[in-house]
C-alpha cells in the first residue's frame, strides 16, 4: 500500500473513532502509533517513542505558553481579580445576544494572535455565558471564529507575518509585488473563507442565524437542565466550582496584569514573555495586598499549570499524528491525485480545497502551508490561474484547516479555553464551518470565472 494511501486511511480511522467515541486524546496517540508500525516495522515502538519526544521538543513554547496561562488564571481567580471583573461583565452582558455580541466583539479587537484572542477572552468571557445561561459550546464556537479567521484578515497580525514571508519567498510573487505583504493585502479581499466564517458567527451572536445539530441541543440542555455545559465536561470546571479560596479583590486585580499581557504581547511579538510578566505583576499584587503567601502563590502557579495538562497531551497526540502523516508523504499523495482535473479557473477552488483538507487531516495549517505554497503557487502560474486568487485560496484553506479539525491547537484551546470537551466543540461548529466552506469553495470558482 502507498504511504499516503495508509495515512489517508488512518485519519479517516481517528475522525471516525473520534466521533463515535467522543476520545478524542487516545485515538489521535492510535493514529500516530499505527502509522509508526507502518514506518518502522519492527522498530516501531522505540521509533514511536522518539517521535513523541520530537513534538515534545519542537513544541517545548506551546507547553509552556498553555501551562502558564493556567497558572495566571488561577492567580487572576485567587486574587479576586477575575470574579470583581465578572460581576462587571455579567451586568452589562445581561442577556445571551449581549454577551456573544460582546465576545466577538473583543475577538475582533485582539486580532494580534489566534493564541492570545483565544486564551484572554476565555477568561473574560467564561463567566457572563455562565450567568447568561449560554452554553459553553457557543463560547467556544465564538472563540474559535474569531481567532485565525479574524487574524486572517487584518494585514499587522502573526498570520499576516508568516504568510507574507511565505508567500514572498518564491519568484511567482517577488516578480508581480514589490513586498510579501503587499501581496497578502491585495489577496485579503478574496480571503473568502475567514470573511464567511467572520459574518455566520456575528450572524450567530446577533441570533440571525439558525441553531443547527449539536449546537441546537446544547441550547435546549440549557433552557431543560440549566447546565451551561455536560456532564462530560464537568472535569475542565472543577476550580470554578470552588471559591472556598478566593480573595475580595477589585478590579485592578484583573485588569493590570490582562492590560499588560496584551501590551507586552502587541510591543513584542512574544505572547510567552507577556504572560510571564503578567504572572509576576499579578503575583505582586497578591502578595502587596496580603491576598497569599509567597508559598501558597508558588502551589497555585503550579496547580495551574497542572490544570492544563488535558491540553498538553490532546496536543501531543495530535503532533504526533502530524509528524506520522508527514513522513507518509500525505499532502504529496493529495496533490497527486488532484492532479488530473486542475485548470486556470478550477485552480484557486482547487488550492482551497486541497489545502484544507490537507489541514484538516493533518491538524497542521502554518506547516502545510509552507509545504505546499512552493507547489501550488509555480502551478497555477503555469495553467494561467490569477495569483491573488491563488494567495486567497492558500490563506483560506489554512484558515478553514486551523477552524474545522478537532485536534489542530486553535480548536483545542478553544474548547479548553471554554471549559468543554473537545469533540463536543467541534461537532457543534462543524455545521457552520462547512457552511462557510461551500460558500468559499463557489465564490473562489466564480471569482476565478470574471477576473
Amino acid at each position: 500500500m502507498a504511504p499516503g494511501l495508509f495515512a489517508v486511511i488512518i485519519i479517516i480511522f481517528v475522525i471516525v473513532s473520534a466521533v463515535i467515541t467522543k476520545k478524542c486524546t487516545i485515538v489521535l496517540f492510535l493514529g500516530s502509533f499505527f502509522g509508526a508500525v507502518y514506518l518502522y516495522r519492527e522498530n516501531a515502538l522505540a521509533q514511536w517513542g522518539l517521535v513523541l519526544q520530537t513534538v515534545v521538543a519542537e513544541n517545548a513554547w506551546l507547553w509552556l505558553v498553555c501551562g502558564l496561562f493556567g497558572s495566571l488564571i488561577e492567580l487572576l481567580r485567587t486574587s479576586g481579580g477575575l470574579q470583581a471583573f465578572s460581576g462587571k461583565i455579567e451586568r452589562l452582558c445581561s442577556t445571551q445576544r449581549k454577551t456573544m455580541l460582546a465576545s466577538v466583539i473583543f475577538g475582533i479587537i485582539l486580532f494580534i494572535d489566534d493564541y492570545l484572542n483565544v486564551l484572554t477572552i476565555g477568561i473574560c468571557m467564561k463567566p457572563a455565558f455562565d450567568k447568561s445561561r449560554t452554553p459553553r459550546e457557543a463560547l467556544a464556537f465564538i472563540l474559535d471564529s474569531t481567532a485565525a479567521p479574524v487574524c486572517a484578515l487584518i494585514p499587522f497580525s502573526t498570520w499576516a507575518v508568516f504568510y507574507a514571508g511565505l508567500f514572498y519567498n518564491e519568484s511567482v510573487v517577488a516578480l508581480r509585488f514589490s513586498s510579501g505583504m503587499e501581496a497578502y493585502i491585495r489577496a485579503i479581499p478574496f480571503c473568502f473563507y475567514p470573511i464567511f466564517a467572520v459574518l455566520i458567527v456575528l450572524l450567530f451572536s446577533l441570533r440571525a442565524f439558525p441553531r443547527i445539530g449539536a449546537m441546537k441541543r446544547a441550547f435546549l440542555r440549557v433552557e431543560s437542565t440549566g447546565m451551561v455545559y455536560s456532564q462530560e465536561s464537568r472535569k475542565y470546571n472543577l476550580s470554578d466550582d470552588s471559591n472556598s479560596e478566593e480573595a475580595g479583590g477589585g478590579m485592578l486585580n484583573f485588569l493590570v496584569p490582562l492590560l499588560v499581557l496584551v501590551a507586552v504581547s502587541v510591543i513584542s511579538g512574544d505572547i510567552l514573555s507577556a504572560v510571564i510578566i503578567s504572572i509576576i505583576i499579578c503575583a505582586a499584587l497578591n502578595l502587596f495586598q496580603k491576598n497569599i503567601t509567597a508559598e501558597q502563590m508558588f502551589n497555585k502557579i503550579v496547580q495551574g499549570f497542572g490544570s492544563m495538562l488535558f491540553v498538553f497531551f490532546l496536543l501531543v497526540g495530535a503532533f504526533s499524528l502530524e509528524y506520522v502523516c508527514g513522513e507518509l508523504e500525505v499532502a504529496d499523495y493529495i496533490l497527486e491525485l488532484a492532479a488530473p482535473v486542475l485548470s486556470a479557473k478550477t485552480f484557486p477552488m482547487i488550492s482551497f480545497l486541497l489545502l484544507g483538507a490537507i489541514a484538516f487531516a493533518t491538524g497542521s495549517n502554518w506547516g502545510m502551508s509552507a509545504i505546499t505554497v512552493p507547489i501550488l503557487l509555480p502551478i497555477g502560474d503555469a495553467l494561467g490561474a490569477n495569483p491573488v486568487l491563488v494567495m486567497a485560496a492558500i490563506i483560506s484553506g489554512g484558515v478553514f484547516g486551523s477552524h474545522a479539525c478537532f485536534y489542530t491547537d486553535a480548536t483545542v484551546m478553544a474548547s479548553n479555553s471554554a471549559g468543554i470537551e473537545n469533540m463536543e466543540h467541534a461537532l457543534s461548529q462543524l455545521p457552520y464551518v462547512a457552511i462557510a466552506a461551500a460558500l468559499s469553495a463557489v465564490s473562489f470558482f466564480v471569482s476565478a470565472m470574471l477576473l
